[in-house]
């Protein structure tokens, strides 16, 4: 078969001639080219933006049915990552995920997932009505975060659960962290299973023979990608990735029609279709840079007193085949602060914003658009927060255990559904839950919709709460409530 032209960006050509032709709009939307848009904004962000946001007709193509530029887009994007087909997302990657899931699983059938899956994932699940198996990842105590899932533990799932249709893993994690999975997509294959793979922090991995190797090279059937993280589309673009040969692309493609807009934003598609060029043309160079910066970093960091950053050397534990360098997670526990805590000063002293924090950590995530300037200001803030700080006596805190994973009573869907009553949350142990509980960033639930409420669930909530950090999920945004199942039927047959 002919390879394809991968410096050709179809859509963003259309969407230049369409500009360039000076035609006149007499479709939505409202602004028209930016005549229409409020000042401070158009002065801002100038018109040549604006004058790319069109609506659907030929010349630019239709998102839900392609046959043009949209079209040939997607074909080079899907040569570019290894792909059968690829579907751009514009409503992010949690979109994608849910349309992955939408697209292979259906009620009351099995999916095994790790258990910091996004909630993206638990969204999905519910809408699909798939019934979740948990597997438990890795810890890594030390830096108190999850690694990942071994190939030993998805066999052991598959085991004692041989009717489960799908497995879902993280390539890699939120940290940079991947398991092996090539042997995964082995054992999952030889179970009948389908494998899918949340790759939301791998867009760039196929680019570059340093990174770990990305889902479509190591046997994935289906994955979704944020373009916009690490390489160059904008914020809300995303990519979902097939193989043919146990997917139904047919499907793919309705699930896709189903869940996006039928107003989607051009600006957005002609950057995924920029991004992938750009990828496929200079990606190894670029991400060469992108890597030596976030070593340098890392290496220079590991000399500050009281800060760490891990690197390789976790490679080769239980939970971390691979590792992918461009993320750099600075450990501030040995400042006697929290992640949350660094993060806050960096910010507002700084103006540095880290990706996110946790109990210990800060991420900061390194891309094709980070320069050496930038780099040696964020280590000089990180020097002088340990010049003020560091102090040889002072106490490290303990790792929080994360809570055992509960038992599961009902479905997502169903207590998700349900007839709910709100409790303070200490009255909830022993309720099954209608809504989340979750550490966000970046969104890893100690508590599903479905699941029994337990005391340890609640005191881990109020560390994290004394800790500062960021609970999410309930409709309390106090998180001082949760809502529980109240269905009376349910109740009496689990009482």
């Amino acid at each position: 078969m002919k390879k394809l032209d991968q410096t050709q960006t179809p859509l963003f050509d259309a969407l230049m001639e369409y500009v360039n032709n000076n035609t006149i709009p007499f479709h939505v939307p409202g602004h028209k080219k930016g005549v229409g848009m409020a000042k401070k904004f158009l002065d801002f962000v100038g018109k040549n933006v604006l004058s790319m946001d069109v609506t659907v007709f030929q010349q630019v193509d239709s998102l839900h049915k392609p046959t043009g530029p949209i079209k040939y887009a997607q074909e080079l994007a899907a040569e570019a990552f290894g792909a059968d087909a690829t579907f751009f997302s514009i409503h992010g990657t949690s979109g994608a995920i849910q349309a992955m899931i939408l697209s292979v699983m259906g009620e009351e059938e099995k999916i095994i997932v790790p258990r910091n899956i996004h909630k993206s994932v638990t969204s999905g699940i519910i809408l699909s009505g798939a019934i979740p198996v948990y597997m438990q990842p890795e810890i890594d105590k030390n830096i108190g975060v999850a690694l990942n899932v071994t190939p030993e533990t998805v066999e052991r799932a598959l085991r004692e659960h041989p009717d489960a249709k799908a497995v879902l893993i993280i390539n890699p994690t939120y940290y940079g962290v991947s398991t092996d999975i090539v042997k995964i997509a082995e054992i999952v294959h030889d179970y009948g299973a389908i494998l899918m793979v949340d790759e939301a922090h791998g867009p760039h991995l196929k680019f570059n023979e340093k990174l770990p190797i990305s889902a479509m090279e190591a046997g994935a059937d289906i994955c979704a990608q944020s373009t916009h993280k690490i390489i160059g589309s904008m914020t809300q673009s995303s990519m979902l990735h097939v193989k043919g040969d146990r997917i139904d692309i047919n499907r793919v493609k309705q699930v896709m029609s189903l869940l996006q807009t039928t107003s989607p934003s051009y600006i957005l598609l002609a950057s995924l279709d920029v991004a992938r060029m750009q990828m496929a043309t200079e990606g190894r160079e670029l991400l060469d840079k992108t890597i030596e910066l976030a070593e340098y970093a890392r290496k220079e960091i590991n000399n500050i007193k009281g800060l760490y950053c891990f690197g390789e050397e976790i490679v080769g534990r239980d939970g971390a085949y691979d590792f992918d360098p461009t993320k750099v997670t600075i450990t501030a526990k040995g400042l006697g602060i929290s992640g949350h805590q660094l993060e806050k000063i960096l910010a507002e002293r700084y103006y540095i914003q880290p990706e996110l924090s946790d109990m210990y950590n800060v991420l900061c995530v390194f891309s094709i658009g980070d320069t050496k300037e930038k780099v040696d200001y964020l280590l000089r803030a990180l020097r002088e927060i340990s010049d003020e700080l560091y102090n040889e006596n002072i106490e490290i805190a303990k790792p929080i255990d994360i809570p055992e994973i509960p038992e599961q009573v009902v479905s997502p869907r169903y207590a998700f559904g349900s007839s709910t009553v709100a409790l303070p949350l200490r009255e909830s142990v022993g309720q099954i839950s209608a809504e989340f509980l979750m550490a966000y960033p970046p969104g890893i639930p100690v508590l599903c919709p479905g699941e029994r409420i337990t005391l340890e669930i609640i005191e881990y909530v109020d560390k994290m709460k004394e800790a500062n950090l960021s609970i999410q999920g309930t409709e309390d945004p106090e998180v001082n409530y949760i809502k529980v199942v109240n269905d009376r039927q349910v109740l009496n047959v689990i009482a």
